[in-house]
């Protein structure tokens, strides 16, 4: 597949893949990375847990923060707790992710067309029986690959593009439910850069506790993206759960 990016593109992504990696790669083991993630419960609307009863009994190791969301079904404001785990066993038994090596190939220059007002597309979540909830989406990221128009849904991620796709690798080698990419976007101009080199494992993978977005159908690749990370790779046979 002929690349679609300039070679300085390419150089500058080739430069700072090894970085990514490694920030990428410490960023998981956090207090509060992915792999902390022991606990997410919500709470009915007239209750009001307080952080330091969900700390009660914990070890010094935990600690607590709040999040909301929109119930899927009335629309109404739901609050949460998330426990993290400092300590956590999917912690200690983490190895590695497994990636593909770098592949020029995958960086790709596309344009971003910026939609006006807040255009909203439902996203189906892993956990959510399929449901969907609908997704901010402020613009159109579009290019051709292999002869083949793409229009890909980039969602507002408290004011960073985030692309969840899916393509052939999925369940083959790569994450099953799909994968994340970050797009940077630069003030004043229309174009972007698509690293799928740094396309990631969403949270879902290194934690139960999250409910991911899956991939909207426009999002869908028909090649496989040999590029990014594979899969999380623990020891002794840990299991996510």
């Amino acid at each position: 597949m002929p690349a679609l990016a300039s070679a300085r593109t390419i150089d500058s992504a080739r430069a700072g893949w090894d970085a990514w990696r490694a920030s990428r790669l410490t960023s998981l083991i956090a207090p509060a990375g992915n792999l902390a993630l022991v606990e997410t419960r919500w709470q009915a609307s007239d209750q009001d847990e307080s952080l330091e009863d969900a700390l009660s009994g914990r070890p010094s190791s935990v600690t607590a923060t709040r999040l909301e969301r929109r119930n899927i079904d009335t629309g109404e404001l739901e609050r949460g707790i998330r426990l993290w785990d400092a300590n956590a066993p999917s912690i200690q038994h983490f190895d590695t992710v497994e990636a593909f090596p770098f592949n020029p190939d995958w960086v790709i220059e596309a344009t971003f067309t910026e939609v006006p007002g807040s255009r909203r597309i439902p996203f189906e979540h892993i956990r959510d029986n399929g449901g969907t909830r609908e997704l901010v989406v402020p613009g159109d990221i579009t290019f051709t690959l292999h002869d083949v128009a793409y229009s890909l849904s980039a969602f507002d991620d408290d004011g960073t593009l985030l692309l969840v796709f899916g393509d052939r690798t999925n369940g083959v080698n790569t994450y099953a439910a799909g994968r994340f990419l970050i797009v940077p976007r630069v003030p004043g101009s229309d174009q972007v850069v698509l690293d799928f080199n740094r396309a990631f494992v969403p949270p879902c993978g290194f934690s139960a506790h999250y409910n991911c977005p899956l991939p909207p159908p426009q999002n869908r690749f028909h090649v496989a993206v040999d590029a990014g990370e594979r899969l999380p790779a623990f020891l002794d046979g840990y299991a996510i759960h």
